[in-house]
């Protein structure tokens, strides 16, 4: 067997490198923070909580999106201290501001296959004295492609302690309809791609419909994300779900700036 030898590879995986081992430092740097998105209730716009999601400033190479620098992340096991990081930042900050609205909280599968995930968790959550229930998780499809077993057994010992599991981006990846009786969730996010399209087309509207009242048969709520026009909001009303996540609806943004946003209009 013949390999060529390319030199872009060997930058690639520098650079790849390169990133990680600054994702390392950028932790203890004070590099990352944290801006948070708004999750509505459907029926009266009224704010039931937050999905946090992460930013990086870099020093030198300035903003980094979070799909560049998440994968990196994953790769190198850098997204293990990232994670707790987050964790931590997101009790401190609902706390000190006085969110009292559950708070979501994304994790990685490789997190979840950490050794000591689950007692890290507890133990953030003691030394915080953040309340169990304003906590929820967020796993995608993946978590349960690599090792299902696992990813049960760790998120059934979760919701034990009191966290709500929500699965992400339903509809991208795996799952069937038929998993979601054995899945350990609560919440069911339903990605953009079921409305974007399906707005004005009928059998759109009744798999959306037909999923929505499966879900809620099996006492999983609903959230769909990615609504950006209001006639996606009247669609998804007249299916039945129960809450809403949007840019045109809230804009993710830190916590400081939460008070003249809920002080404001809807």
């Amino acid at each position: 067997k013949i390999c060529w030898y390319e030199r872009e590879m060997d930058d690639k995986t520098r650079q790849r490198n390169m990133m990680a081992a600054d994702i390392r430092r950028g932790i203890h740097a004070g590099e990352f923070s944290l801006h948070y998105q708004a999750i509505r209730n459907i029926k009266d716009r009224s704010i039931t909580g937050y999905e946090a999601l992460l930013r990086w400033q870099h020093p030198q190479l300035g903003t980094i999106p979070p799909d560049v620098f998440i994968p990196i992340a994953e790769e190198s096991g850098a997204i293990v201290p990232l994670g707790y990081w987050v964790l931590e930042q997101v009790c401190n900050e609902s706390l000190e501001n006085g969110l009292n609205r559950k708070v979501s909280v994304n994790i990685s599968p490789v997190q979840l296959r950490h050794r000591s995930f689950i007692e890290k968790v507890r133990e953030i959550l003691m030394r915080t004295a953040y309340p169990v229930s304003l906590l929820e998780f967020e796993v995608t499809e993946t978590a349960f492609v690599i090792n299902k077993q696992l990813a049960f057994s760790v998120l059934h010992h979760l919701q034990k302690m009191g966290i709500s599991i929500a699965l992400d981006d339903f509809g991208t990846g795996y799952s069937s309809l038929g998993l979601l009786k054995d899945l350990p969730i609560d919440v069911m996010k339903l990605d953009g791609v079921f409305f974007r399209v399906s707005v004005d087309v009928n059998r759109g509207h009744t798999i959306l419909k037909y999923i929505i009242d499966m879900v809620k048969e099996l006492n999983i709520s609903t959230v769909a994300e990615g609504v950006e026009r209001e006639e996606q909001v009247e669609f998804l009303k007249s299916a039945g779900c129960d809450l809403i996540q949007g840019f045109a609806f809230y804009r993710p943004m830190p916590v400081e700036q939460f008070e003249e946003v809920l002080d404001g209009p809807v």
